[in-house]
This record gives structure tokens, sequence and C-alpha cells, in this order.
């Protein structure tokens, strides 16, 4: 399965979270459990992903004794986003996200302009649904029907 199919079959709005990098982390925070998701991506034009925020990059703040709510957004958010396109597989965005450590992968267009977002929840229900069916296909086979 393709990143493509992936965001079709995402259920709810097609739009992307975005936050600005000037925005308070109060804000994100806000959008986060508004939306029940872990990250937002940053933008200033809302095309064009500028760093991410997750859940895990505030808490890291919490953990250092600060009080990071007022801060901007951009203080904080991982800076170098790693990003995949449509035509990507589930397999290689799992592969990708196992290996940077992160959770979220804004899907960009040839111009680098947003599309979507994937989580590794996407992409495990993506990878899961794609194992089903081909088991159902070699028991099919299998069983002569």
């Amino acid at each position: 399965m393709i990143v493509k199919q992936i965001l079709a079959m995402k259920s709810g709005p097609d739009h992307v979270e975005t936050v600005s990098p000037g925005d308070p982390v109060s804000r994100a925070v806000e959008v986060m459990a508004q939306r029940r998701i872990g990250a937002v991506v940053v933008t200033t034009d809302g095309v064009t992903p500028e760093g991410i925020l997750s859940e895990r990059d505030i808490v890291r703040e919490l953990a250092r004794g600060g009080d990071p709510m007022a801060r901007p957004v951009g203080e904080l958010m991982t800076r170098k986003v790693a990003t995949c396109v449509c035509a990507d597989d589930a397999l290689a965005v799992l592969e990708r996200m196992t290996e940077g450590r992160f959770r979220h992968l804004p899907v960009v267009d040839a111009d680098g302009r947003m599309v979507g977002v994937v989580s590794i929840g996407d992409a495990v229900s993506a990878r899961l649904k794609e194992l089903a069916s081909e088991k159902e296909a070699l028991t099919g086979m299998i069983m002569g029907s």
C-alpha cells in the first residue's frame, strides 16, 4: 500500500493541523488535545513544513524544569523534518519512522507542499490490512477458490 492510499483511508478532515513558529506552545497543546493528535506541523505559510512539534518535544522541555506553555513553538519544535511523498509505500514509511524514532511524517508533493500527515498508527494499520489481504489471497489459492 502506498501513502496516497493511506491518506485516502484516513477518517476525518483531510487538512493538516498546523501552528505557526511564533504561536505559544499552549496553542499547539490546545490543537493537539482538541484533535486528539500527537503532533502538529509548524509552518509560516500553511503549506511548507518548517518543523514539527510533538508531545515528546513538550514533555522533554517539561523534564528540564521549565514551563514551556508561553514559549514560542519555534523554540521547541524539531527543525529537521523528515517527509515522505504519496508514492512511498507503507513499509518504507514504517522503516523511516522506526530508524528516526519519530511517529509523524508530513506528506509533501513534488514542490514540497504538504498534502497530509501519516502517523505510525496509520502506517501500521495500512500494513496490517495489506497483510490480511495477502493472507486471504493465499488462503484462497490453497483452498482452490
